[in-house]
């Protein structure tokens, strides 16, 4: 192991500190410093990781000799790829840049080299496809519309956007985590056939034997193959770099962690940046599993943290830090600021979900800079009502990932063909589009014989006179038409309301959901946004007009980056990105977490933290430490007249900043007879026992004594400074706050001291 000196390498911190105004901590220099063989460096939030990453690789320029043609930098998006290299320009304008990409940037090389050597072509099939206007560049084949068609044979009806963007995450999923094709089966997904409509998928690219067809994961795949089987090509790629550095690893799939594998064996000259407690994309394969093992692939390996957050104010960060060890599988870590107090984080619990909405209008236009505030949830689909209300507000915003799928939605559509029939019940194809989801009970051949009638009569007379019914269809055909009658003229948010309970749309919906795998809570929510659009219309013509207008305010939404806008984002979307104020909306059971992670996690070992839990956690963890001064946690408690309960993580956070002896988790820790004890906000409101011979004064701590830590074992303390201490294990050195460890009881003396 590389044992640091970090007083040794003093001149090139403060050469840099002249030049461009760079501190480093003690914590982010040995990660600097730290250069030769494999090192695991865990950066908490807000805690300068790429200002660490960019002084390292000037580092390994400036002071190690090192080529910058021979650093290969990945990181996990083009943009972040991007970020990187323009920041390494402003901290080192004299050097040549290092190779900064993405991995399925350096796979697309390595498979293009493999298909030139081997004589075979090969065509991408991703991009922008499926656009409106296919004509400049579009792709002549697309992966979605290959799918589309799949699925169409295979299951004889058209696939829903919702369960085409499933069946495309499905496919990553797989594929990123290198699941052999015997076992597709076993994972589950609401996509019909799904596993068969793969096995197709795959048969269809390899059709032609001159030309395969390549998706952005066929690049993973075939380029960890193409290392593995061809010992020369994987020692060209090998000899190109002598470091290499990832960043963002926590979002790492295993195929891409393969790759680096292979790509460092020789050297094993790797520096993995990542947070565990950040990783929030399992779902599309990501692999946070291979970060808690990580010493599995690299035995030798260095685990170093970076546990100061330079971001957000001590109320956010001290409860945030605490909020996080809820979760079990986990590096322990505790996060520190210097930074003063601002503001308590803020709870507002609303009774019903549309004061929710006005009350983030009302806070938002007393914003100075709205490009410092930021909306944050968890569902796209709660982003329609808060475009609408601050549309009509007039406060300008930018949607980070601003997805126009809502509006062209079946069941969006579906809404507009029953108002269609209200102004006409002569269009026998309208009836025909909305037929199976009311409760007139038409069948599909009933239909098809009503189609061919072409009387320009009602439809429902029609049906009636001309053709042959049940006895019981007869009153459900006689209700629907006067119901449409009695709905003519009738304001948009009464219609709606009528379609759903009377015209039975919403029994219809749920019919389908236990049919076809849709998520009820998804659809519902569609009608519920759509019923906040109509509510103070006049009119259903007001009404389809203001969807249309909303629809044009969607897309023009995501052309305002970086203006004075405030930002609606995912959660997901949100990493990286900091605000001064930040409101985290629609905080209730259900959303997060999800209804799913909540029975994956009670269903996982009893304790109701299962891994599905356990990443609804991380997610959540991600929007509190977006912020900088301001956050705010909002629920309710009632949503179109159904009660709601409060998402359990906004309890915890309560919990935390006013603890009391039952905590948010619902269990009291007993402590040890004799032992002292501390019920401390840092600790969630568990009691946790401190050893009666913990070391609890900083005046006990002595560099060259031995102590024995809680979590990682006896070490040596190798250096003091004001609030950190560095100790040498067994597996590596590591800073460790003095403050955590004093006021946790962390550290006992060892036996042999």
């Amino acid at each position: 192991m590389q044992l640091i000196d970090i007083d040794n390498d003093k001149a090139f911190f403060e050469r840099k500190k002249l030049e461009i105004g760079v501190t480093l901590n003690d914590e982010q220099r040995q990660a600097v410093l730290h250069t030769e063989g494999p090192l695991l460096l865990l950066a908490t939030p807000g805690s300068g990781k790429t200002t660490t990453l960019m002084m390292r690789i000037g580092y390994l320029i400036e002071e190690k000799g090192a080529h910058p043609s021979r650093i290969k930098a990945v990181t996990f998006s083009r943009a972040s790829a991007s970020e990187m290299k323009e920041r390494f320009a402003r901290f080192f304008p004299q050097l040549p840049s290092v190779d900064f990409s993405t991995i399925h940037s350096l796979a697309f090389e390595v498979v293009r080299h493999y298909f030139r050597v081997a004589g075979k072509g090969f065509e991408m099939i991703e991009g922008d496809g499926e656009r409106e206007d296919a004509s400049v560049g579009a792709p002549k084949l697309h992966k979605r519309m290959i799918l589309r068609e799949l699925y169409r044979t295979i299951n004889g009806d058209n696939i829903t956007d919702d369960q085409l963007d499933e069946l495309t995450t499905y496919i990553s999923y797989l594929k990123n985590k290198m699941i052999p094709e015997s076992e597709w089966h076993l994972h589950k997904t609401d996509v019909p056939e799904a596993a068969r409509i793969v096995r197709a998928y795959e048969s269809y690219k390899r059709e032609d034997a001159s030309r395969i067809l390549l998706d952005y994961d066929d690049l993973l795949t075939i380029c960890e193959q193409a290392l593995e089987g061809r010992p020369a090509l994987l020692r060209q790629y090998q000899d190109r770099y002598d470091y290499v550095l990832t960043d963002e690893s926590q979002d790492t799939s295993l195929v891409q962690h393969r790759i680096i594998e292979k790509l460092v064996r020789p050297h094993g000259n790797l520096c993995v940046v990542a947070d565990d407690d950040q990783s929030i994309y399992s779902w599309r394969g990501a692999e946070p599993a291979y970060l808690l093992n990580f010493k599995d692939a690299y035995p030798k390996a260095v685990t170093l943290f970076m546990a100061r957050n330079y971001r957000s104010s001590a109320d956010i960060v001290n409860v945030a830090n605490q909020f996080i060890k809820r979760n079990k599988n986990r590096y322990e870590k505790h996060m520190t600021t210097d930074n003063a107090p601002h503001l308590p984080i803020a709870i507002k619990s609303f009774s019903e979900y549309p004061k929710q909405t006005k009350y983030i209008v009302q806070e938002v236009r007393k914003a100075a800079n709205l490009a410092e505030v930021a909306v944050l949830y968890r569902n796209n689909s709660s982003s329609i009502a808060l475009m609408n209300a601050l549309d009509r507000a007039g406060i300008p915003f930018y949607m980070k990932d601003a997805d126009n799928r809502f509006f062209k939605h079946w069941v969006v559509e579906d809404v507009l063909n029953f108002m269609r029939m209200t102004f006409t019940d002569k269009r026998p194809e309208l009836l025909e589009k909305i037929h199976t989801k009311m409760n007139g009970y038409v069948t599909k051949q009933q239909m098809a014989q009503l189609m061919a009638i072409a009387n320009g009569e009602s439809v429902f007379d029609n049906l009636l006179e001309h053709v042959p019914l049940q006895a019981y269809q007869v009153k459900q055909i006689e209700q629907s038409r006067d119901t449409f009658q009695e709905m003519q003229g009738m304001p948009p948010l009464e219609a709606i309301r009528v379609i759903r309970d009377r015209l039975g749309y919403e029994k219809a919906i749920e019919k389908m959901c236990e049919k076809l795998g849709f998520r009820k809570e998804y659809l519902v929510g569609i009608l519920n946004t759509l019923e906040e659009i109509a509510d103070s219309l006049d009119t259903m013509e007001a009404f389809a007009a203001r969807l249309k207008q909303l629809e044009q305010v969607h897309k023009q939404a995501k052309m305002k980056r970086g203006q004075q806008a405030v930002t609606l984002s995912t959660l997901h979307s949100s990493k990286g990105l900091e605000f001064d104020q930040v409101f985290m909306v629609d905080l209730v059971e259900g959303v997060i977490p999800a209804s799913e992670e909540i029975k994956a996690g009670s269903k996982a070992d009893g304790s109701g933290m299962g891994g599905n839990l356990e990443e609804a956690t991380r997610l959540f963890y991600v929007g509190m430490t977006r912020a900088r001064q301001r956050l705010e946690l909002i629920t309710y408690q009632q949503r179109d007249g159904a009660k709601v309960t409060e998402s359990r993580f906004v309890g915890a956070v309560r919990d935390i900043m006013n603890p009391s002896k039952e905590s948010a988790y619902g269990e009291v820790r007993a402590v040890p007879k004799g032992s002292k004890a501390t019920a401390s906000a840092g600790n969630g409101g568990i009691v946790d026992a401190i050893p009666p011979n913990a070391i609890l004064r900083r005046s006990s701590l002595v560099e060259g004594i031995f102590v024995i830590h809680r979590v990682f074992g006896p070490g040596t303390i190798m250096k003091l400074t004001k609030d950190q201490l560095r100790i040498r294990f067994q597996d590596g050195e590591r800073s460790l706050s003095i403050a955590a460890c004093l006021e946790r009881g962390l550290l006992t003396p060892h036996e042999e001291a």
